[in-house]
């Protein structure tokens, strides 16, 4: 995979964990509720595991790159 290929996919990976939480028109509402707890709150508690998933494949991607000499 390209350098720029790569950083590409990291730059797709990351952009839902910093976009969606910006978008609070997408969960400002109380429905649908969760064990009690509004969709407001648990829209945003789900996004946490999310964000860490992609920031985590997003941080080895950028390694692997690194390990083959791919640095710029």
């Amino acid at each position: 995979m390209s350098s720029n290929a790569r950083w590409t996919l990291i730059c797709v990976l990351l952009a839902p964990a910093v976009v969606l939480p910006l978008l609070v028109g997408v969960y400002d509402r109380h429905d649908p509720e969760l064990w009690g707890f509004p969709f407001f709150f648990w829209f945003q508690f789900l996004l946490i595991p999310i964000a860490a998933v992609l920031t985590t494949s997003a941080y080895y991607l950028a390694r692997s790159g690194e390990k083959k000499g791919d640095r710029r």
